[in-house]
């Protein structure tokens, strides 16, 4: 025997038919749409009436097209390299009688890494590795005769770290040469430590000289400057002739 349920009776509002009434759809989770005097604040503009707020000068200048190669600068000045100015200084080492110090008064180190370069790969010919060493001790040198020079000055003193590397290494090149001719000297004779002592006193002179111009207040130390600059290439020379 089935059970009877009670429904109770649907009423609908103003006794209309439901199908009959119209009903406008809307999007879900949205809201009624406000009234045309209610509109949002930030929705309300015209793009027709917008202008620039800029009203400075506008520069016309014709200088950003493009730039072409040939108004670039080469690439070895960019880096800082002259090969003139170090043809220059290295020509200039080779008289230990007339140095001329207006050249060096331009301090620079791509010419003195050149002739570490050439010292170490000399060096190598001669069954000798001694790149490290080389930087180390060059590095050492600087340091030392700054320090020795600015102490013998005093106050009068004006001489840089830069500059003082600059002339340490370009006065290198004496040493340099007595790298390359040690090469066809016979290991231990008698004729290699005179061939070292005359390159030794050619960079010792030179390297006094260029200190003694380049900076104020060493002309009265000038023996005590050539003794630091002797033991430094000394120090050098005994790389080659051991």
């Amino acid at each position: 025997m089935a059970k009877e349920f009670s429904v109770p009776p649907v009423i609908f509002p103003s006794g209309g038919n439901p199908s009959t009434t119209t009903r406008v759809p809307t999007a879900p989770f949205q809201a009624n749409r406000p009234a045309a005097s209610s509109a949002i604040p930030f929705m309300s503009f015209d793009i027709g009436t917008s202008a620039p707020s800029y009203t400075g000068p506008i520069s016309t200048s014709s200088s950003s097209g493009p730039i072409s190669f040939d108004e670039e600068e080469p690439l070895l000045d960019e880096l800082g390299i002259h090969p003139d100015q170090i043809w220059k200084k290295t020509k200039s080492i080779l008289n230990p009688f007339r140095v001329n110090p207006n050249v060096h008064k331009d301090s620079d180190l791509s010419g003195p890494i050149v002739l570490y370069l050439a010292f170490g790969l000399f060096q190598l010919l001669a069954g000798k590795l001694q790149f490290g060493v080389i930087l180390g001790w060059i590095v050492v040198s600087s340091i030392f005769l700054y320090v020795v020079f600015n102490m013998l000055a005093g106050r009068s003193g004006n001489l840089d770290l830069h500059t003082c590397t600059s002339v340490v290494g370009y006065c290198m090149l004496p040493v340099v040469m007595l790298a390359a001719v040690s090469l066809f000297l016979p290991q231990g004779a008698v004729v290699r430590f005179a061939v070292a002592g005359i390159f030794v006193l050619w960079a010792m002179r030179v390297s006094t000289n260029l200190m003694v111009s380049l900076a104020d207040g060493g002309e009265e130390h000038r023996g005590l400057i050539a003794y630091a600059c002797f033991l430094i290439y000394c120090l050098f020379s005994l790389l080659v002739i051991f």
